[in-house]
């Protein structure tokens, strides 16, 4: 019975990943991946498992999850402290530990705990562990992480604890988008925590993040036999991802960390190490813990492979921002099996707590079996001479410390490596994308004099006998390449504002700023940081990076070149006349005459309202389906004496006769 339940509930995930990204393809992109007939197939056979095993998953194309804005994470307390766990190093502790008793060995996944509750079969609650005593309710984001089930079999009250972490794969692709090297995300850790932790929960769904469960903490009236090898699978049952484990005993626990350690080099969840936690829930429980560790469980981190070698030189890596990055470059040596002759030492500050110096004998490691790291400096030569000079363009440098952390940066406005990597951004995928104006080929044409301005990438026609010579150039491929830049010559504001590279503003804040601004970008240039601030997600420091862009007269002689090379499409504006001028809209919950909530806030906008994210005096209506709820958000509204409207009061203001689908 449980085999058949747990290849129901396998089968429920590959057919979510395969409807997925049917329905995305014909609903967004206006293209067919899959017949309607196999599609309509696939999906009833997902509804019909998802009736079967009452559990439906996140994502399921069966839902329609409404995504939401909060203007901040509420706080709550752990019913109990959340831990730390004592580590090692060595098996023969770890054998030690556990003693004449049965074991769990699981990866110990490098994320973000979270803490989730069911009621009624329901999630209704999930919690960041915060500082184990605190933690941020994250609710609506865990609701589209990637694989949390929204409902369950279960109905009594189940708390279950688990990490939240995202593919070394899925954190591949998602720095590859990103044009700016710079701006790409250091470690699926970080990318995880701003991600499960987004006010915006439409990003953390973007995101793919899965819940990895690892212990469960509550579920009222299931006999698990004493065992938590026994919860870990009735949770499979319930439908969730469970951190792969086994069991071991004392003799067989080498065994075991000896397979874990084979699979760290192909397993896709990033892992810092393992756990081993008694299967005896009532002899673990009984144990007690100290002031800082729980006595049930263990963490056991590798020992990591350290070699010794002697750093050659330090190379100085130069960035658009221009941030000068030192690398160490060292003798080849072997670790983890692969070959590694470099490490990024990440700043001045720990180049110089380090004493590092050409010739000096160090040792390095991988962080986590991955990350070629320095470990130690053996000789402390302090040999290394802070280059003066940029590497690119020879521009002085200068040192700027921020926080405790001092950083290398080149002075001269028009580095080359600043060059190419702005006009790169500038014809990325986001911005005005002109395909095939690769970092390469921007290289070669900056370094032959072609493109010196934003402009010139729309005049490239001047150069063509010397283009179409270059090497890895001939006729098509200047064909192709004015082709693009012609198509790349019609664009939308947003783009072009998103190319500039202004600090922090990414695509999502240059279409806030046009709507803001009703798309007026002389408005928008000369905009004091107030009225910045007053822009939905402009904060002060996106402020104050906007306002000193356009300070200085160079980028705006720049930008103004450029849009006399563009054709800027018009954008739907909101008619101030409208029905709905000046008014201001809250929409909260799910809908079902609009494809989505964005839909709805299209036809406000388009009527002269504005939508916002939270309720406050200003607001004119809140928009629920559920008017009886006691929601947070119609509790605010009643209190103000706001009218709350379900989306058929919507429509009646429209006049009845509006075709929202």
């Amino acid at each position: 019975m449980e085999s058949k339940r747990e290849d129901a509930i396998k089968r429920m995930k590959e057919l979510t990943a395969v409807l997925l990204p049917a329905a995305r393809a014909y609903y967004q992109e206006n293209r067919e991946i899959m017949s309607n007939r196999e599609y309509d197939q696939l999906y009833d056979e997902l509804a019909g498992l998802e009736r079967d095993t009452g559990v439906v998953l996140a994502g399921s194309p069966t839902q329609k999850v409404g995504y939401e804005v909060l203007s901040e994470l509420p706080k709550e307390a752990h019913e109990s402290p959340m831990l730390s766990l004592d580590k090692t190093k060595e098996v023969t502790a770890l054998q030690d530990w556990l003693g004449e008793q049965t074991g769990i060995l699981s990866w110990k996944l490098d994320g973000l705990t979270i803490v989730l509750t069911y009621e009624g079969g329901e999630l209704v609650k999930a919690v960041t562990r915060g500082n184990g005593e605190i933690g941020e309710v994250i609710t609506t984001n865990a609701k589209v992480f990637a694989n949390v089930p929204l409902k369950i079999a279960y109905e009594g009250q189940l708390i279950l604890r688990g990490e939240a972490v995202i593919k070394y794969s899925d954190f591949e692709k998602i720095n590859e988008e990103i044009d700016d090297v710079d701006a790409r995300y250091k470690n699926p850790r970080n990318l995880c925590s701003g991600s499960v932790r987004q006010l915006n929960n439409e990003i953390t769904a973007r995101r793919n993040v899965n819940f990895q469960a690892f212990m469960l903490v509550k579920a009222d009236g299931v006999d698990f036999h004493n065992s938590r090898k026994a919860q870990l699978e009735w949770l499979l049952m319930q439908g969730f991802d469970v951190v792969e484990f086994e069991s071991v005993n004392k003799e067989s626990l080498p065994g075991g960390v000896e397979s874990f350690s084979e699979k760290v080099s192909s397993c896709d969840f990033p892992s810092d190490g393992l756990v081993l936690l008694m299967d005896d829930i009532a002899y673990g429980e009984s144990l007690g813990r100290t002031a800082k560790f729980p006595r049930n469980s263990i963490a056991f981190k590798w020992a990591d492979e350290v070699r010794e070698t002697r750093l050659t030189k330090i190379e100085w890596s130069a960035s658009r921002t221009g941030l000068i990055n030192p690398v160490a470059i060292f003798e080849p040596v072997e670790l983890e099996g692969t070959t590694v002759s470099r490490a990024s030492v990440h700043n001045i500050s720990i180049m110089e707590e380090l004493e590092l110096g050409e010739g000096d004998t160090i040792t390095v490691y991988k962080a986590n079996m991955i990350i070629p790291q320095i470990a130690e400096n053996l000789t402390r030569s302090r040999k290394i001479q802070i280059p003066e000079n940029c590497p690119v363009c020879g521009g002085e440098t200068e040192i700027r410390q921020i926080n405790d952390v001092r950083s290398l940066y080149c002075t001269n406005p028009d580095c080359q490596a600043k060059k190419i990597k702005s006009f790169a951004l500038l014809a990325s995928r986001d911005a005005l994308n002109i395909d095939g104006l690769s970092e390469a080929t921007l290289e070669k044409f900056i370094a032959a004099g072609f493109i010196h301005r934003y402009a010139d990438l729309f005049h490239l026609d001047r150069y063509k006998e010397e283009i179409v010579s270059m090497e890895g150039f001939g006729k098509r491929s200047y064909e192709n390449l004015m082709a693009a830049v012609k198509t790349a010559s019609n664009t939308t504001l947003p783009r072009l504002i998103y190319g500039l590279g202004i600090t922090g503003i990414g695509l999502a804040n240059a279409k806030m700023l046009c709507r803001s601004f009703h798309w007026d970008f002389a408005a928008m240039e000369n905009a004091k940081k107030e009225e910045l601030i007053e822009v939905d997600g402009i904060g002060e420091v996106l402020a104050e990076g906007w306002v000193s862009y356009f300070t200085l007269e160079d980028n705006r002689s720049q930008v103004e070149e450029l849009i006399e090379e563009l054709t800027i499409e018009a954008e739907p504006e909101s008619q101030e006349d409208g029905i709905f001028a000046g008014k201001v809209f809250v929409i909260t919950g799910s809908v079902e005459h609009f494809a989505n909530r964005k839909a709805l806030q299209a036809e406000i906008e388009k009527r002269g309202g504005k939508a916002s994210s939270s309720v406050t005096s200003k607001t004119s209506y809140l928009i629920n389906n559920d008017v009886t709820s006691n929601s947070s958000k119609n509790k605010k509204a009643k209190e103000l004496g706001i009218p709350i409207l379900s989306e058929k009061d919507f429509l009646e203001l429209l006049g009845g006769n509006e075709n929202a689908d």
